[in-house]
């Protein structure tokens, strides 16, 4: 079921700036150096897909990726949701003083707005270098590339306003999709929370201009998917009035598939006029267990069903957040995509900073969420698991202990755990993909320990402690793999930091 408490409070950022110094020496030697390294291999990339998987992206991956025309042969689609205020770049200034580090990831950014609960965002795109020309379009294609050498189909688009910056950003992907990778679909979202004035004739206009572009998506038949975030806001006499304004003014067909917060109560009212059903789904894993009753429930229906799969959500503007579990509530709901059956999947998000949900590629995770979406996607779209070739480590922990408070002074508003999420707990997890058994030994902080890992996929806990953490694989006395976290768990803290940081052994991580 929906968590009609984890909906979206949506409004247009302004811009902000990264505190310690330290951070921006590890931004930049680390990510740009390290992990950026991945974006310059792709950026020649041709502008078609070429139908085979860049063998620097597979190489990362503790599988061999299928090509992209092997994936696409498949019926089940996976979407990732994207929020068009956090491009890659506002500004193309080098990451060190550009609008993120200046304005949102400080408390001090914006002239003192976000003061009250230590600054708007946690993380960050990965840095780009500066591009000469169209910048805005450059970073869109790479966005684009990004996704589809994940294996991603396409984008979700989140329609936050018919006018002004995001509706140009929304525009600018449309046509980046289409140049990057005609293949790549981009599937219209209007968000009915930010708007709630529009009418059906003003909405049916505003996607009939989107509509126009190559990589919006349709459905085979030729109906435009369009596919409401909360479409809940409006009735379905509302929906009925603006899909055949669509159909009788701009001659569009269209295949509704509604996101609801609440789907449970919703979906008898509105599947007469639906393709399919969504929702935006819960953020912890102990909260995944009705998601499997409502796709059934969806297909008893006629219907199909977009399965959302998230990683995280932590809000510090909302002040509240979900206890995730390292990567369990990214296996669940994989998890329930896969046991559902679902017709389709939407990575809830793609970019969305300002509520930690991101699986793109990040200053704090690298790639290490995309990755791992990477290997249960192909699970998803072609019906088996990916045979694993190489030994991989994901490395998954907070950088603070979730009872640790910054001072009140600093940091008046706190984020607190939202009801009915799991108890917060203080972990470092270990998450291996090993062709074979072999030891692994883990180190957090001071302690040192091992275990017997099973080939295959396997987490395996430890408690959480001050300082870095790592994990090495050893077989047959020699050591296969090996990785360490990039940021130490400290003790006492600045500022509440909630977000589960990744690595992967996959990756540089210098």
């Amino acid at each position: 079921m929906a968590d009609k408490s984890s909906a979206r409070t949506h409004r247009a950022p302004g811009r902000r700036r990264l505190a310690p110094a330290v951070a921006l020496g590890v931004l930049l030697a680390g990510a740009l150096a390290g992990i950026g390294a991945a974006n310059s291999l792709r950026a020649n990339a041709p502008a078609e897909a070429t139908g085979t998987s860049p063998e620097a992206y597979s190489t990362a991956l503790p599988f061999d990726l299928p090509p992209t025309s092997e994936l696409r042969r498949s019926d089940k689609l996976v979407f990732a949701h994207y929020f068009t205020p956090y491009p890659l770049s506002l500004d193309n200034e080098p990451a060190d003083r550009d609008y993120y580090a200046r304005n949102y990831l400080t408390a001090e950014g914006e002239k003192g707005r976000h003061q009250a609960y230590g600054g708007l965002l946690r993380d960050r795109p990965l840095p780009s270098a500066p591009e000469t020309g169209d910048w805005e379009l450059a970073h869109l294609r790479q966005e684009v590339r990004t996704a589809r050498d994940a294996g991603l189909d396409g984008f979700t688009l989140d329609l936050l306003s018919e006018t002004g910056r995001n509706r140009d950003r929304a525009e600018l992907l449309l046509r980046a999709a289409h140049e990057e990778d005609p293949g790549f679909r981009i599937q219209l979202m209007p968000d009915m929370t930010s708007l709630t004035s529009t009418t059906p004739e003003g909405l049916a206009d505003s996607l009939a201009q989107l509509a126009r572009s190559p990589s919006a998506h349709r459905l085979p038949d030729g109906r435009l998917v369009v596919s409401p975030f909360k479409a809940e806001e409006k009735d379905p006499g509302w929906w009925r009035r603006m899909t055949a304004e669509l159909e009788t003014r701009h001659g569009i067909r269209t295949a509704l598939v509604p996101l609801f917060l609440d789907f449970t109560q919703e979906r008898d009212a509105y599947a007469a006029i639906s393709h399919g059903f969504s929702e935006w789904g819960a953020r912890s894993a102990a909260r995944q267990a009705g998601a499997v009753a409502d796709a059934e429930r969806a297909h008893r229906l006629g219907k199909i069903w977009m399965q959302p799969v998230s990683v995280q959500d932590t809000r510090p503007n909302q002040g509240v957040y979900d206890e995730a579990g390292n990567t369990e509530t990214l296996r669940a709901s994989w998890a329930a995509a896969i046991e559902s059956d679902a017709d389709w999947v939407q990575l809830t998000t793609w970019n969305d900073y300002s509520e930690g949900t991101h699986v793109a590629p990040s200053l704090h995770n690298g790639y290490a969420y995309l990755d791992l979406a990477s290997y249960y996607l192909t699970r998803f779209k072609t019906g088996a698991w990916p045979r694993i070739l190489r030994d991989t480590l994901y490395l998954t922990s907070r950088v603070q202990f979730a009872d640790d408070l910054p001072p009140a002074a600093r940091q008046p508003q706190v984020i607190r755990p939202r009801e009915g999420t799991a108890a917060p707990r203080d972990t470092v997890e270990v998450l291996s993909f090993l062709t074979a058994p072999a030891d692994v030994r883990a180190r957090t902080g001071d302690r040192e320990s091992a275990y017997r890992a099973p080939s295959g996929v396997h987490a395996h806990l430890f408690p959480l402690r001050t300082g870095h953490s790592s994990a090495t694989v050893v077989r047959a006395g020699t050591a296969t793999t090996q990785v360490t976290t990039r940021y130490p768990v400290r003790r006492p803290v600045a500022r509440q930091d909630l977000q589960y940081y990744a690595v992967t052994s996959g990756r540089s991580q210098r």
